[in-house]
């Protein structure tokens, strides 16, 4: 999907974009060779060269493409970047400026499961993250990852960042992730079903009180919180790659490598 992409490129918008797809034209390869002759204004044409050169020196990095893609388009970056992604959710005992603090950190990169507990292994996040390209959260741009970086005060996320609130609102889906998941037929085993933030807030301080099970859920309740987060990406990515195909009125493959 990367290499089909030009809404990073400066003077390309939606429309654009979409005009360009509609004429065949549509890898980074094939917009070069269209760039000999549009656009008429020769500086912009050279902007576009420059940004197309540094496009392919930085092919493999998920954050530069985050860095110039609107907001709104950052998902496509996820299956060109999905076997460097991890999914990401934080558990709290309240909201972030309130002198609350995280209680657990749930980290999943599409096979194993990753929980950073405070009190006994939240401090290995830091190195945990690291090898990850791209993150996807649920209202993490306003929750998730600042509280992280408020938290650790010598540590910034470099990563590329998706948000899924954002990502579904483009497909009429509105409200928080557990009444979305149905949507995507997503429905979370019983004991966890009518689970809220408010109940795991109650959780933690239970599990502190010494009840061991109180912690068990909280930990079941995270780690559906962060596993269905992969689910709702992948059903997102393929509606809105379909919904692009069908305003070019064509196929979006890559002359060399195939569909993304």
């Amino acid at each position: 999907m990367i290499e089909n992409t030009f809404l990073h490129l400066p003077n390309i918008g939606p429309k654009t974009e979409i005009d360009l797809w509609s004429q065949g034209i549509l890898t980074w390869d094939d917009l070069e060779l269209h760039l000999r002759d549009w656009p008429r204004s020769l500086p912009r044409r050279e902007a576009m060269l420059v940004r197309l050169e540094e496009s392919r020196e930085h092919r493999g990095q998920a954050a530069y493409f985050h860095t110039h893609l609107p907001t709104g388009e950052r998902w496509r970056l996820y299956r060109d970047f999905r076997h460097r992604c991890g999914f990401l959710d934080i558990e709290t005992t309240g909201m972030l400026g309130d002198d609350h603090e995280i209680t657990v950190i749930g980290l999943y990169d599409g096979e194993e499961m990753y929980q950073f507990i405070s009190g006994q292994s939240l401090q290995d996040f830091e190195d945990a993250i690291g090898p990850y390209d791209l993150l996807v959260t649920f209202n993490g741009s306003r929750f998730d990852l600042p509280f992280i970086t408020s938290s650790f005060p010598n540590f910034r996320f470099d990563q590329a960042h998706i948000d899924l609130r954002h990502v579904v609102r483009r497909l009429g889906c509105r409200g928080g992730l557990k009444s979305i998941e149905p949507l995507f037929g997503i429905y979370r085993s019983p004991d966890i079903q009518e689970m809220s933030g408010y109940e795991a807030v109650i959780l933690w301080h239970e599990y502190l009180r010494g009840d061991s099970d109180a912690l068990t859920k909280l930990l079941l309740y995270n780690e559906a919180d962060v596993v269905n987060l992969k689910t709702i990406m992948e059903i997102a990515w393929e509606r809105l790659y379909r919904e692009l195909e069908l305003a070019a009125g064509r196929l979006l493959v890559s002359g060399k490598t195939g569909k993304q």
